[in-house]
């Protein structure tokens, strides 16, 4: 019985030593592992978000005495204003005023003119509220004789109407935070959204009529959905119900790449002068800026009004991708021209007006608490569906297995892995006195 009872201790203390370097190695090896490269922050941060403070007080004090707002590179409201006191009215509101000649109603004015001209594809116009200007673009498609009848319309207008010719053409970018291929063409996932019921894509109108069938692949085996509600020209976005009806995981997160991702938290209008980034398939990731708002572009296919200019560039396949800043949702890519080697414009639907001509909410993070949209962390992407773009994991994960984890357990790691060690070494030698023992008494009383 005693024998018994030495040989249960002993398998005991191995195991319990065979154990603890097992920890140990797990420790070490998951604090390593979980200790972030240098800077593989991966998510884009912008300048403090806007307030739309700018937006509110261009709101109370009207188009006649306002002539538009943005945000300075320090992320302060600027409004511009025409008489003394609207500017007296934006300082006490703690924003800055700019004294401008033209008015909102000048401006909106001069953009309607423009919209009544005959229609010239190739051509763009939007409101720089910087400059107190209507900015008309002509690419490199419009021929010098509408031109020249484009500068004839401006001239009649004001010299607050500013012509300059662009190189490149203006286009939609068929052919991206994830791709989706469907018999129309390539376009990108933008921001999921949900009607309470079912679950869809939200992306750009262009990328195909109604009833259009996505799919994740190029061999049209992984079905994502299909399209409908889509507006195009005259707006651009649509509707791509999923297939199964839910998003699934990872909902509430756009791709950024490399394996990355954004946690989308709210949407909002965007600004001019706010730092923003896009996400396509196409080339990845870019940064840039607000430069004006409610533009208007004569694509080929027609013309689409309200749209958010920016200095940032894309190319063909990123339509529909997800524009974004600091994890709120603003815009998902129409058009523009030029390329992300010489850079370019490109116009992006707001989306707030898609979402309130479709009836649907956009899929955001869950709040931790406190006020405004928190910043985006980061996201490892794994096996995402095109709108999922980029699921969350680790979420979840237990109070232990993040102790685990730490990389601060490297160190305690390795004292746990030379402790079980030494207890195995010296349960072995142990082990092997009390063998040694019992075989010198049994041969001594054999041979006696």
């Amino acid at each position: 019985m005693r024998h018994a009872r030495r040989r249960v201790v002993r398998r005991v203390t191995r195991l319990a030593a065979v154990g603890g370097i097992l920890l140990g190695g797990a420790m070490v090896t998951n604090a390593v592992a979980s200790e972030p490269p240098a800077p593989s922050i991966g998510v884009p941060f912008t300048a403090p978000p806007a307030t739309g403070e700018g937006n509110d007080l261009v709101s109370r004090l009207g188009n006649s005495r306002t002539a538009g707002s943005w945000v300075d590179k320090a992320g302060r409201p600027v409004v511009a204003v025409t008489d003394d006191k609207a500017a007296a009215e934006v300082k006490r509101a703690g924003a800055q005023a700019k004294m401008v000649e033209h008015s909102m109603s000048d401006l909106k004015s001069a953009a309607a003119t423009l919209r009544s001209a005959p229609r010239v594809s190739g051509t763009s116009w939007a409101m720089d509220y910087k400059s107190n200007q209507v900015v008309v673009r002509g690419d490199s498609t419009v021929s010098s004789s509408d031109w020249s009848r484009m500068t004839e319309v401006a001239e009649g207008i004001g010299s607050f109407v500013r012509m300059e010719r662009s190189e490149g053409t203006f286009t939609t970018r068929v052919n991206g935070a994830q791709p989706i291929l469907s018999t129309a063409g390539r376009c990108s996932a933008g921001f999921n959204v949900t009607d309470g019921k079912s679950d869809f894509i939200l992306t750009a109108g262009h990328c195909g009529p109604d009833g259009s069938v996505w799919f994740a692949d190029d061999r049209g085996r992984d079905q994502v959905g299909t399209s409908l509600k889509g507006s195009f020209p005259g707006d651009d976005y649509s509707l791509v119900k999923y297939d199964g009806g839910r998003a699934g995981k990872g909902a509430d997160v756009v791709a950024v790449g490399d394996g990355k991702g954004v946690r989308i938290t709210g949407v909002a209008d965007a600004e001019v002068g706010q730092k923003i980034f896009r996400s396509g398939s196409t080339s990845g990731l870019r940064g840039g800026e607000v430069t004006a708002l409610n533009a208007t572009v004569n694509y080929p296919e027609g013309t689409v009004t309200g749209l958010i200019e920016t200095n940032v560039c894309a190319e063909p396949g990123d339509s529909g991708g997800p524009m974004f800043a600091d994890g709120v949702a603003l815009g998902v890519t129409s058009g523009g021209s030029g390329d992300c080697k010489a850079g370019g414009t490109t116009f992006f639907q707001p989306v707030t007006k898609a979402l309130t001509e479709l009836g649907v909410k956009l899929i955001v993070a869950k709040s931790s608490g406190g006020t405004g949209a928190a910043p985006a962390p980061s996201a490892s992407q794994g096996a995402a569906s095109p709108g999922s773009s980029a699921p969350i994991t680790g979420t979840d994960v237990s109070t232990l297995l993040s102790r685990l984890t730490d990389p601060r357990n490297v160190g305690p790691g390795m004292l746990v892995i030379g402790g079980s060690l030494v207890a195995l070494v010296a349960t072995r030698w142990i082990r092997t006195e009390q063998d040694r023992k019992a075989y010198r008494q049994y041969y001594s009383a054999t041979w006696g």
